[in-house]
């Protein structure tokens, strides 16, 4: 998979997920929606390896997890994320949100409507979501 690849995963996994929660299936639109975002890591991942160059071992690795707060520290983009956080107090909340997400949520048969509205939100919110800072890089 290549950069181009999940930057239309992230496209894909969004509109499944909003097709799920217009129709009420909120256990899956959450879940959906965080692969979204891993996706958007993943492409920002993918766009830093460069052509030719023998991969490290460590980073490709690291790069085969669900973790949002793994693919953040392993994109390369904590310092960015830091200052995004202090100098807007709404991508803080977003984040606390978005972060905690993980691969598991599949099993999940709980998940509300309004939590699930209220993930989207923190990702897809033109100002201050997760998604919307990550594609200025991706």
């Amino acid at each position: 998979m290549n950069r181009a690849d999940f930057q239309k995963l992230t496209r894909i996994r969004l509109r499944e997920a909003k097709a799920l929660l217009d129709n009420r299936c909120y256990e899956g639109a959450y879940y959906l929606l965080g692969y979204a975002v891993e996706c958007a890591f993943k492409a920002y991942i993918a766009r830093q390896t460069k052509r030719y160059d023998f991969p490290d071992l460590e980073r490709v690795k690291g790069s085969y997890t669900h973790d949002l707060n793994k693919l953040l520290n392993l994109s390369g983009l904590e310092q960015e994320h830091r200052n995004e956080r202090k100098k807007n107090p709404s991508f803080e909340v977003n984040w606390t949100i978005v972060k905690d997400w993980n691969e598991k949520s599949r099993y999940s048969t709980s998940i509300t409507r309004a939590k699930a509205k209220d993930f989207r939100s923190a990702i897809v919110s033109r100002k201050n979501g997760i998604l919307t800072w990550l594609q200025r890089f991706w």
